[in-house]
């Protein structure tokens, strides 16, 4: 089994997010105190392809360590020649297989958590995976297609070598709206011997304790909850650890990190881009706040870095007033 000594007992890592988890987002997410990260997941397809954006989606610093680029596809041969790549290019610390995506676009071309439905189709995709590179392979999925029936699929992996699962305990059915299953996602815990990293609705110390006390897991993935409040990770581990808890940032400090990754993702992506992306993640900081309609209009039209300014001022002064 490949070693990933970087999933120790209560970490706390980033899940990937489709058009969230940006280069910038990542290093903003690890400052805080996050365990480590993966990229936004990579078509393999388009990779081997040499497609120009996708490289660019794959592209990190030393501070996003421990790094895992995740790969989604369907095809045994096209996702082992993208590890090839990955590993003799980027070399980052480990390679993920999305077993988990439930979005339609996906699902389409048998990718994703389509890969549920077809065992022996995503274990052909982890043997030739693990066969093409040197590096740690890991799986991120779900309980099952529209039932719980990975389990049998998660010792399968065990027994081509994937090193650790993140399981996220809903089906893809379910998408993201009915409670979390932590129970079943601690049957799958106990059905293996390497690492499960438990995922769904982990938004406080609160949800983090729960997740580990119905699933057992001592290492838990946050996806959602870190949009709009990156010092979750530090607050989380600090809980798991020591059992204190941290207080809340202010709101100053909270919107520290909002200009850090505007400027950072600026400078990742150019400034049209970086502030239309800046827009969604505004929105994640706002929640909560009087006026939430009004912010919202606002939110969505930044142009500017002073737009953005003056919308957490307008945000501050409508709280405070």
């Amino acid at each position: 089994m490949r070693k990933t000594d970087f999933i120790t007992d209560n970490s706390v890592c980033l899940a990937p997010m489709a058009g969230v988890t940006s280069s910038s987002y990542r290093r903003l997410c690890m400052e805080h105190g996050a365990s480590f990260c993966y990229s936004e997941m990579i078509s393999a397809k388009a990779l081997t392809l040499k497609d120009k954006k996708t490289y660019k989606l794959m592209e990190f610093s030393p501070l996003e360590r421990p790094f895992g680029i995740q790969l989604f596809g369907y095809e045994p041969e096209i996702m082992a020649e993208a590890a090839r790549i990955i590993e003799a290019e980027l070399d980052p610390d480990f390679i993920d297989i999305n077993m988990g995506c439930p979005a339609p676009k996906i699902t389409g071309n048998k990718s994703g958590s389509a890969l549920l439905r077809e065992h022996d189709l995503a274990c052909s995709i982890a043997e030739s995976i693990l066969n093409a590179c040197s590096l740690p392979v890991t799986a991120k999925m779900r309980l099952g297609w529209d039932g719980f029936s990975s389990l049998e699929l998660a010792k399968r992996l065990e027994a081509e070598g994937i090193s650790a699962i993140a399981v996220h305990g809903r089906t893809a059915k379910q998408a993201y709206k009915p409670p979390v299953s932590y129970d079943l996602i601690g049957e799958i815990r106990k059905a293996v011997s390497i690492p499960v990293i438990a995922n769904g609705d982990i938004t406080d110390e609160s949800s983090a304790d729960n997740a580990v006390r119905l699933s057992g897991c001592r290492s838990l993935m946050i996806g959602r909850g870190s949009e709009g409040d990156p010092f979750i990770f530090g607050r989380i581990r600090s809980f798991l650890n020591d059992g204190v808890v941290l207080p809340k940032p202010r709101d100053n400090e909270l919107f520290e990190t909002l200009f850090e990754l505007c400027d950072s993702l600026c400078e990742e992506k150019g400034l049209y881009i970086g502030i239309h992306e800046m827009r969604k993640h505004a929105l994640s900081y706002l929640r909560g706040f009087p006026g939430a309609a009004s912010l919202r209009n606002a939110a969505v039209k930044l142009e500017t870095r002073a737009d953005l300014e003056e919308l957490v001022r307008r945000a501050l002064s409508l709280k405070y007033s």
